[in-house]
């Protein structure tokens, strides 16, 4: 029995991202521990993983922005809980449990250390000025530091990794491995018949700039002018980033009827079934899930030509690749399902074919445990 520490900085991500995972590991008969903020007994999470035989750890982290004072007390606490634990394997993902969970197990000489990148976010896209910049080549320096104490770091796309290489976060000694993004249930999400609707586009994500919200808007509003009976949904929510849509603006699409949002939803599922194209204009990702979750339910795909986005669409087979941050460009291969309908239904099927061939969670997660020595 190996006792397994994972560290995430956001808590919904444990059992909608790592959930089959955790779960799998626990049923070869591993001792399981999970640590992320606000992960309390009484939370529905926290609750649903101790149901699983888990043991939850809570854990003093703000997920964003760069307080010294804060996240000194982050490290501190990750390091009691590592050295209350004495687990024999941590796993961290998201910047600062990489960043700082990995240090403290360093320190704390756990035997078996790993990263997980599953994207680059703010201090990697948009333009690197100013107070921007100095807060990227911080992340960097930190990441290099850190991930020198690693046992191997996975990747969810090669874009990622050959920029770290480029970079020097990632010493060229630090064994490293592309994993298929972190994989969808395609038992749980199944193909659903297309409505029989006026065509309805649908985003889901974060509502940040980097996401490719505005040009979603913008390609809608271009769309909405020549197709009227077109629609447009977006599900998500504002988050606390440097990089967030304002609420003005997301106002504004309302009122002037670009757009429809139905907020934050637990269960995409029903919404990505009454849709017919999924859109992602994201500017870099590690894999989406979101775009795994509309694959696998058999809708084509409209996501931009950009690292981890670009390994989930072959162009003009399940979807269109378009240049980041080209709004015209989106809608222009918006349009293309609009005047070529039949579209819909062929690139869904390949989508569908794609998500299980490559993307299946199990064949995922199977591959981690191997290089993890878990299997």
């Amino acid at each position: 029995m190996v006792k397994v520490l994972v560290i995430a900085s956001f808590t919904d991500s444990l059992l909608q991202f790592r959930g089959a995972l955790l779960t799998e590991i626990d049923k070869r008969g591993h001792e399981v521990h999970v640590a992320a903020p606000g992960l309390r007994d009484k939370d529905a999470v926290g609750e649903a993983l101790k149901q699983r035989g888990m043991f939850i750890h809570d854990l003093s982290l703000q997920r964003t922005g760069m307080d010294p004072i804060r996240d000194l007390a982050t490290l501190l606490a990750m390091l009691r809980i590592v050295q209350q634990i004495r687990p024999d394997l941590v796993l961290a993902y998201t910047i600062k449990p990489v960043v700082y969970g990995v240090f403290v197990s360093w320190l704390a000489r756990v035997p078996r250390r790993y990263a997980l990148i599953t994207g680059l976010g703010y201090a990697f896209t948009g333009e690197v000025k100013g107070k921007r910049g100095i807060v990227a080549w911080l992340v960097q320096r930190l990441y290099a530091f850190s991930l020198r104490r690693t046992h191997k770091v996975f990747f969810q796309n090669h874009d990622d990794r050959a920029l770290f290489f480029s970079r020097g976060i990632l010493a060229p000694h630090v064994p490293s491995l592309v994993v298929n993004g972190s994989g969808i249930d395609t038992r749980q999400y199944v193909p659903a018949p297309f409505a029989v609707t006026p065509i309805v586009f649908l985003l889901i994500a974060r509502l940040l700039g980097d996401k490719g919200i505005r040009e979603f808007a913008e390609a809608a509003r271009w769309i909405k002018a020549r197709y009227p009976s077109a629609v447009f949904q977006l599900v998500g929510w504002i988050d606390d980033n440097p990089d967030a849509i304002q609420p003005s603006e997301l106002d504004l699409w309302i009122r002037d009827g670009v757009v429809q949002f139905l907020g934050r939803l637990t269960d995409v599922r029903s919404v990505i079934a009454s849709s017919h194209i999924y859109v992602l204009p994201s500017y870099r990702e590690g894999t989406p899930r979101t775009v795994l979750e509309a694959m696998a339910m058999g809708r084509p795909v409209i996501t931009s030509d950009a690292p981890g986005c670009r390994e989930t669409v072959v162009d003009g087979e399940n979807g269109f690749l378009t240049p980041v941050q080209d709004s015209l460009s989106l809608a222009l291969a918006m349009e293309r399902f609009i005047l070529e309908p039949e579209l819909v239904i062929r690139m869904g099927r390949r989508s569908r074919e794609i998500a299980v061939a490559k993307y299946d969670v199990h064949k995922v997660n199977a591959a981690l445990m191997t290089e993890m020595g878990l299997s």
